[in-house]
């Protein structure tokens, strides 16, 4: 697998999963609050390692292929 493959492919997983941490922390955002600001903590630093990501996913695709 190509190195650009296998970014894109851990870029989807993570967002998949930073969407999930979202949604729970919506969840749980009126019956419990420490569960909320637990999942959103979680959400914000897999946000920053996917902003990472992108940044190399990005930075991969200005380089010609040979």
């Amino acid at each position: 697998m190509k190195q650009n493959d296998l970014l894109k492919e851990n870029k989807q997983k993570l967002n998949k999963r930073y969407k999930q941490l979202i949604e729970r922390a919506y969840n749980f955002r009126q019956t419990d609050a420490a569960m909320s600001d637990i999942s959103e903590y979680k959400a914000i630093k897999l946000l920053n390692k996917l902003n990472r990501l992108e940044y190399l996913y990005r930075g991969e695709s200005n380089f010609p292929t040979s």
